[in-house]
């Protein structure tokens, strides 16, 4: 199933140990996991601000049971990406966008993307990396800097350079 993003998506839960959490409805304010939909992935963090851990991960909300499973951590309160063993102390649970995932602008509009940062290409909306592209005879070129792209000319990434193309 697709993953899902959304906005302002909190609840809580006491599930103890490491497995699935039974999420316990929308906090004050916010929506519910419903939103994300059933079967759907998304990234996920739960804190329990009692014991004072953490987790960030992609985990598949299932709405029989209202349950959102923890699949793959990215990042944790131990400093692994190793499931956190949790009490049964009410914790917070919500829909966030992961610094490991993020893409983002510096200060000059220089984009990043940690994903990527040591690989060399081009970047292509179909999640495809490749090391040279010809553009088709129907492009009508682009002009970015010092690169010009025209009609029907192969381009060729030099080592260490990285484009997007969107």
């Amino acid at each position: 199933m697709p993953l899902v993003v959304k906005d302002r998506i909190k609840e809580s839960s006491s599930t103890a140990g490491t497995g699935t959490l039974t999420l316990a409805g929308a906090a004050t304010g916010f929506r519910s996991f419903a939103d994300i939909g059933n079967g759907n992935t998304t990234y996920y963090a739960i804190v329990d601000t009692t014991a004072g851990t953490w987790e960030v991960g992609i985990g598949t909300y299932t709405s029989v049971g209202t349950t959102l499973s923890r699949d793959t951590v990215l990042s944790n309160s131990l400093g692994t990406t190793a499931k956190i063993t949790f009490a049964a102390n009410i914790k917070e649970v919500f829909v966030t966008y992961p610094a490991s995932k993020a893409v983002y602008g510096d200060s000059t509009d220089v984009a990043y993307d940690a994903h990527f940062a040591a690989s060399n290409g081009i970047f292509l909306n179909n999640n495809t990396v490749a090391t040279s592209i010809t553009f088709p005879t129907n492009y009508n070129g682009v002009s970015s800097g010092n690169v010009t792209l025209n009609t029907g000319i192969t381009v060729t990434v030099p080592t260490g350079a990285r484009w997007v193309i969107v």
